[in-house]
């Protein structure tokens, strides 16, 4: 999902992410985010240009509250100007606006480099 992205990408805090091959006849890709070798979570997305339209992530929740989620999202907004977050679950809206996303109205979140 990261656009020049190689297929494995490594980060702070040791999360590394591996870009699948894409499945056939969907323009979804899925990025696994590990930790040490140990899948930590995922997140499936699409790119238009420069933006990224995030459908869903998942840090699993035994490891919840690590900052993965934070993290991965940081990485993105090094490499896309505007992310979509579509159709956020209520209980997510909170970590959305803390990443600086802004409320759509109909159920995404946007962010939007300035």
């Amino acid at each position: 999902m990261i656009n020049g992205f190689n297929g494995s990408a490594e980060m702070p805090d040791e999360l590394s992410f591996k870009l699948l091959p894409p499945v056939q006849g969907s323009k979804h890709r899925w990025l696994n985010i590990d930790r040490k070798g140990i899948r930590v979570g995922k997140a499936r997305g699409s790119i238009n240009g420069n933006v990224l339209t995030i459908y869903s992530i998942i840090i699993f929740p035994e490891f919840e509250g690590k900052n993965y989620g934070r993290k991965t999202i940081e990485v993105f907004k090094e490499h896309y100007d505007t992310i979509i977050a579509d159709r956020v679950r209520p209980k997510a809206t909170g970590f959305w606006e803390k990443m600086g996303f802004v409320n759509q109205g109909d159920g995404s979140y946007i962010f939007r480099k300035e």
